[in-house]
């Protein structure tokens, strides 16, 4: 596929960063990025399908590869949980944890697909010309997983502490109960549950973007000749193998960060 907008290197990048977006009435905020919720929807099917064989398939005796890799998986994250998550829910949290950096993983290491032929795949087969493989390089996506996140840490608050004892908090924590300080505790407070999702969700989509955009850039080379195309296969290729540690690296804060938010809302202040 190649189109006269793709020959200047702004071009090229803007095609490649668009995503498959379908406005909803008058479009303007509510536009849904198809490609986004695709390939998330699909990466939780086949992932969370496989754990789940993975699963039925458990035997007492002298596990098989598939069910080792599983069980040490489960081993590492529900140790991590343990040591941050202290509250009477750990049964909801490490299953939820895990979710969380499976999934955040997967979507990550779409990344490591060639741009540029899964860019041909898409439009010769699919007849699609935007797709984005990565949905952790759109900020919905990673907002969305952080306001997930969010609502469970306030229904966390609540359930534990009630409504009476969640808005107590809002306005007696951290300075005192003295009603002089219940405002500038409540916007405290209120500054404090703002900054988490965003906080959560910037720092995975800028570290993912920013690696697409790398990818996209060395990407680029291949059009300067058989010199561009070896150079850039070749740091295409260190790139990848560095770009790992950021993908395994990106899914284990983000699955931290949700233990850890939630156990703050466990807890009292």
């Amino acid at each position: 596929m190649a189109t006269e907008h793709e020959l200047s290197p702004s071009g090229y990048i803007s095609h490649h960063l668009s995503n498959n977006a379908v406005p909803l009435g008058d479009g303007g905020f509510w536009t849904l990025h198809i490609d986004t919720l695709g390939m998330s929807a699909i990466l939780g099917v086949i992932v969370f399908g496989l754990l789940w064989l993975a699963a039925r398939g458990v035997t007492s005796g002298v596990p098989n590869k598939r069910q080792a890799f599983v069980e040490l998986l489960f081993g590492f994250i529900d140790g991590q949980v343990k040591s941050i998550f202290h509250g009477e829910r750990h049964k909801f949290i490490a299953p939820l944890a895990l979710t969380v950096f499976v999934w955040v993983f997967m979507m990550n290491a779409m990344d490591f697909l060639p741009i540029d032929i899964m860019a041909w795949i898409y439009h010769s087969v699919f007849g699609l010309e935007y797709w984005r493989s990565v949905p952790t390089s759109d900020i919905n996506a990673t907002f969305a997983l952080a306001l997930a996140v969010w609502f469970l840490m306030i229904f966390f608050a609540i359930s534990v502490k009630g409504l009476g004892g969640w808005i107590h908090e809002l306005f007696c924590s951290p300075f005192g109960s003295n009603p002089l300080v219940w405002i500038p505790n409540f916007l405290f407070n209120i500054i404090e549950y703002v900054s988490k999702p965003l906080s959560h969700s910037l720092r995975l989509f800028g570290n993912m973007y920013a690696g697409e955009v790398i990818f996209l850039l060395l990407g680029m080379w291949a059009a300067t000749g058989l010199v561009g195309t070896f150079f850039g296969a070749f740091l295409g290729i260190g790139w990848a193998i560095f770009h790992i540690l950021i993908v395994t690296l990106q899914a284990f804060i983000f699955m931290t960060l949700t233990v850890v938010y939630l156990s703050m809302a466990h807890d009292s202040h």
